[in-house]
């Protein structure tokens, strides 16, 4: 080519360094010297850039000496990102190959300095070009998931502070390059969005019989290839520790790892099966999941990809302890969308809800939406988090936010609420829930549009827009709450545009007035005093009147063990037994208190499987006994930790309410909020404050949200008076949320 037959090259970097050049792709090259004879090169560089460009074609070109390379690189990320690849082409290969892997020696050392930079730059190009695998027209380079995150993840393995993660990404990126190549020769120009109007023919040009088979396609790849950068990317920012501490002498080295519930264990912010979990136990990918999310940890790869191999088909119905780790997923908010993610990647969700196949990676046809149908339906279970303390029944919320769409198929036309219900009420139905619960969720579903409808179309005064509303949800007060945040939320996960300001006006303005027109629902409090007096245990009642001392029993049950304690009752009972158990780590996850002739038999279910996981009860009816004698050190750890927790922010806003004419000789209240370990203790604190007896109680825990109804007396029976209540009020409120004020409802 002439010029110096040493000391010059000719290299290339980028798509053509890769062999991954499309039909119009820039040309990047780089005449590379070693600054000896600078005339010689400008003639070379002449001879070579004035050719290219007659010729047409769109080149990117530099003349650096490999000092020059290696301070572009360090002051430009994207430079040395992209000079990482650098190959020859002619000329001395040397030189290329000494300039290469100087500048691998130099990323690598400089490694820990630059790791913010990389991180912020993959942050900032998801805020400007959004991800590749949600949108109906993704950037396939600058979109998360797309050739510039492939790259991103060669720089970062390239550091040595991590490795690529264990699933592969060559096939699906492979995939975004065969349809980049597609674009380019359909639309006859440089083109790396996948424009609208350009689907039809790439998805001919590429054998996809449907154009939403193509989506489809890019979506998946895009997945694999974004959640392979954010595991990488987590893992080479754990490596860099935060601070260095210098130790003398040798210590031993143990396991850093912390034991968790099911035989799961958490280990540098990743959960992952223990030596007693099994990946083919029916519940145990739903509670690894559900632990994850809710700690805002991740899945191990590892482990994800152990459950997506052998991660069995629940059977129907599902197991009491699936239900359960499922809810505890669905109620974790945002952190609930990479976890879910990581499950479906690994083919967990399909196997676990079979119709969640139809409407995996689908895309919507319409401009409001931001999500493809399946990762839209996620976002709007994340969405309603912030609702859950205002509905009796959060769990059917969850679920019925997860199908709505679940109608969204071929052929299903625009009616999808209405193919979607009889599916939603299927799947749950395999999941456990009772008929009359099945049946509301697909209630809700297929009225997921109608309140939105109603109120942007209809006109509010009409008496018929009313009986419309009435209709839908069955002149039930609860059921239209249910509708009403299934809607807000479903718009909220949709995109801005879907719940602006004026949108939302109008929804909860004829929610509002059709509210007076319906009823309670007094069916579950009816079921639930018969539980009430099915749980009490006379005979352990009968035990403690005869000689005072108090009694615990441990009887395994359904998804987890239940105690029996019964002491005679006395101010404050309820709140040292609930700390009691939260002080040895006991998860409480529901309650009920009755008192029979002077006796408190307390029922709790707790979150241990086997006996062995609580305290002896010879052990806790000691510490009963002390407490019971005024000695409360039992309860330091509880205390400690709700000190802890009074700076808390909760994601909900409590709610706590004085349900008028419940009972003629009692105060009942009602509080709803997030739960947490030490809560029932510190609302039987607040009362004992105020002197107030707890005659019942009824805890229970539905996807995260305490739901927890008291029923209080003064000290000596008798009702306490509007005064009184009011304090009862507020000092619930206050233990219910500690670092944000409870909505009271009846002061």
């Amino acid at each position: 080519m002439g010029g110096p037959a040493t000391g010059t090259a000719l290299a290339c970097v980028g798509s053509l360094a890769r062999r991954e050049l499309g039909p119009r792709s820039d040309v990047d090259l780089v005449l590379l010297h070693d600054g000896r004879d600078t005339a010689a090169t400008d003639r070379l560089a002449t001879s070579l850039w004035y050719p290219l460009w007659d010729s047409g074609v769109k080149l990117d070109h530099s003349v650096r000496t490999p000092a020059e390379c290696a301070d572009v690189a360090a002051r430009e990320l994207s430079a040395g990102v992209g000079l990482l690849d650098l190959r020859v082409v002619a000329g001395d290969a040397a030189l290329v190959s000494g300039a290469r892997t100087a500048l691998i020696g130099a990323w690598r050392a400089g490694a820990r300095k630059r790791l913010p930079e990389l991180l912020a730059s993959l942050d900032e190009r998801l805020t400007r070009y959004g991800d590749a695998a949600y949108l109906l027209e993704p950037d396939l380079k600058e979109a998360r998931g797309g050739f510039r995150d492939m790259a991103m993840l060669r720089a970062l393995a390239a550091t040595w502070l991590t490795d690529r993660p264990h699933s592969g990404v060559r096939g699906p990126y492979d995939q975004l390059l065969d349809v980049r190549d597609a674009l380019h020769v359909s639309s006859g120009r440089t083109l790396d969005r996948l424009v609208a109007a350009e689907v039809d023919a790439v998805a001919e040009r590429l054998g996809f019989p449907d154009p939403d088979d193509l989506h489809r396609g890019v979506s998946l790849a895009a997945r694999r290839i974004g959640h392979a950068v954010d595991l990488t990317a987590r893992s080479a920012r754990a490596a860099v520790p935060q601070r260095r501490v210098l130790a003398f002498g040798r210590r031993e080295r143990r396991p850093d790892y912390t034991e968790a519930e099911h035989g799961l264990i958490v280990h540098g912010g990743e959960v992952a099966l223990g030596r007693t979990a099994s990946p083919a136990a029916p519940a145990t990918g739903l509670q690894a999941g559900a632990l994850a999310a809710s700690r805002g940890l991740v899945l191990s790869p590892v482990t994800a990809e152990n459950l997506g191999h052998h991660a069995l088909a629940l059977p129907t119905p599902w197991p009491a302890d699936a239900r359960e780790a499922l809810l505890q997923l669905l109620s974790s908010g945002p952190q609930l969308i990479p976890v879910w993610e990581a499950l479906d990647l690994a083919g967990c969700i399909s196997r676990w809800i079979p119709s969640w196949a139809t409407i995996s990676a689908r895309p919507q046809h319409n401009p409001l939406h931001r999500h493809t149908v399946d990762r839209h339906s996620v976002q709007t279970v994340a969405e309603a988090q912030r609702h859950l303390t205002q509905v009796e029944r959060p769990d059917l919320l969850l679920l019925a936010c997860l199908f709505h769409d679940i109608g969204k198929i071929p052929g299903a036309g625009v009616d999808h609420a209405a193919v979607g219900a009889p599916i939603a009420r299927a799947a749950v139905e395999a999941i456990g829930l009772p008929p009359a619960d099945a049946e509301l969720v697909e209630l809700l579903v297929e009225h997921h549009l109608t309140l939105a409808a109603l109120a942007t179309k209809r006109d509010h005064a009409d008496p018929a827009t009313q009986a419309a509303l009435v209709a839908a949800v069955r002149g039930r007060a609860d059921v239209l709450d249910l509708l009403r945040y299934l809607t807000e939320s479903d718009a909220r996960a949709a995109g801005p545009a879907a719940w602006s300001p004026w949108r939302a006006q109008l929804i909860n303005s004829l929610a509002e007035q059709v509210e007076g027109l319906l009823v309670a629902d007094d069916s579950a409090e009816a079921s639930r005093r018969v539980d009430i007096h099915r749980l009490v245990d006379v005979g352990l009642a009968r035990s403690v009147a005869l000689d005072g001392r108090p009694r615990v029993r441990v009887e395994p049950q359904p998804g987890g063990l239940q105690l029996l304690v019964a002491a005679r009752d006395r101010l404050g009972l309820f709140s040292e037994t609930a700390g009691l158990l939260a002080s040895h780590g006991v998860q409480v996850r529901s309650a009920v208190l009755h008192t029979v002739d002077g006796v408190a038999v307390n029922t709790w279910r707790v979150d241990k499987q086997l006996t062995t996981d609580v305290p002896d009860p010879a052990f806790l009816v000691k510490q009963l006994e002390r407490l019971e004698q005024g000695d409360t050190t039992v309860l330091a750890p509880v205390r400690r930790r709700e000190a802890r927790s009074l700076s808390a922010d909760p994601v909900a806003e409590p709610w706590v309410e004085l349900v008028e004419d419940a009972s003629e000789s009692a105060v009942v209240v009602e509080v709803r909020t997030q739960d947490r370990p030490g809560l029932l203790y510190a609302l039987g604190e607040a009362v004992a404050q105020q002197r107030l007896s707890i005659r019942s109680a009824h805890a229970s825990t539905l996807a995260g949200l305490a739901i927890d109804t008291f029923y209080l007396t003064e000290a000596d029976g008798a009702r306490p008076d509007a005064e009184r209540a009011r304090a009862a009020l507020r000092g619930l409120g206050a233990a219910a949320g500690p670092g944000r004020p409870a909505a009271v409802a009846g002061c």
